[in-house]
């Protein structure tokens, strides 16, 4: 028994038309809009709601102001379910109750989010992906990398939380989900995924001196490298504003792209993270730039130019023409 991955998310916003075209542009597809929300999913099921920040049907948020209100796991079977009702029944805000049609039980993690879980309905797609050749192995034979015009992405991948208690939050998702630590900033952040076997982490908890409660970002799976520079590009191009990228992450070794969001918090694209086992031995380190970042573009590229912002433009035939 063990939790799949993350099934849905909430968000609780103030200005639904802009996150509307935002999400669009990122590469979700529209499935439903009702005045106060909007319903997209990513090319596997995931779903992400953007709901007004007025709504009462929403959780308690953790924070002022547009933020993640609730998340959503998603489990294989009822019997798991049920298994998992028992494990937080006594927890704050237990949760249980029929959405759309199925199952949803939950309660509230101790740094104040809703937390849920239902039956997954993601579903298995199957997408062409760019192979990377290597000294060793070159699986890319007779056909060049892919280009893509923008990102579809394929799921939510992780979430990150600011948290006023790293050991008690992760605790509780280790002992009520069964969710497994893969590396950490000892007594300041945990990476943890929520299987033995898998990427290098479904949600990472991250305490700042302040205390800070809420969120950090949303990383949505894409394909390959490709695809996110690609992705990121088209997102530039429609006018949203980069926070830092793109960029390789050394504790995961994922390539990723940040953007601010309308939404709460920050927003990425990325690809290509560890994949573990329960061989895996958890490390330790010292946060720092270069624990953050091997590499990364701070404001991001041009996706007119394709340049670092504020670089001008190639002009002659060849990058290496002297100028």
């Amino acid at each position: 028994m063990s939790v799949l991955g993350i099934d849905q998310i909430t968000y609780g916003a103030d200005d639904l038309p802009t996150c509307r075209r935002f999400f669009e542009d990122w590469g979700l597809a529209l499935k439903s809009e009702a005045p106060g929300e909007l319903v997209f999913e990513c090319l596997n099921g995931c779903r992400v709601v953007v709901a007004a920040l007025d709504d009462a049907n929403l959780p308690p948020a953790m924070e002022e102001g547009p933020t993640l209100r609730e998340v959503v796991w998603g489990v294989e079977s009822e019997a798991d379910l049920e298994r998992y009702a028992t494990a937080i029944a006594n927890d704050p805000a237990f949760f249980d109750a029929s959405i759309d049609g199925a199952r949803r039980i939950g309660c509230i993690d101790p740094n104040g989010l809703a937390v849920r879980l239902q039956v997954s309905r993601k579903h298995a797609v199957e997408v062409d992906c760019g192979a990377m050749n290597t000294w060793n192995a070159k699986p890319r034979l007779n056909q060049s990398a892919p280009i893509y015009e923008r990102a579809t992405p394929i799921e939510v991948g992780h979430v990150v939380f600011f948290v006023n208690d790293v050991k008690a939050t992760s605790a509780f998702y280790a002992e009520r989900f069964g969710f497994v630590g893969s590396d950490s900033y000892p007594n300041r952040g945990a990476f943890m995924r929520c299987a033995p076997e898998g990427g290098h982490h479904d949600l990472f908890l991250l305490q700042i001196p302040s205390g800070k409660r809420g969120l950090n970002h949303v990383a949505f799976t894409v394909r390959d490298i490709h695809e996110v520079f690609g992705g990121g590009l088209h997102f530039s191009r429609q006018g949203w504003d980069t926070q830092l990228g793109p960029g390789r992450h050394p504790v995961s070794s994922a390539y990723f792209w940040y953007f601010k969001n309308p939404a709460g918090g920050l927003i990425e694209y990325y690809a290509d993270e560890d994949q573990l086992t329960a061989e895996w031995q958890p490390r330790e380190f010292e946060p720092g730039p270069t624990v953050f970042a091997e590499w990364a573009v701070d404001g991001g590229l041009d996706g007119h130019t394709r340049r670092q912002k504020n670089a001008e433009g190639p002009k002659g035939a060849f990058l290496t023409e002297k100028k």
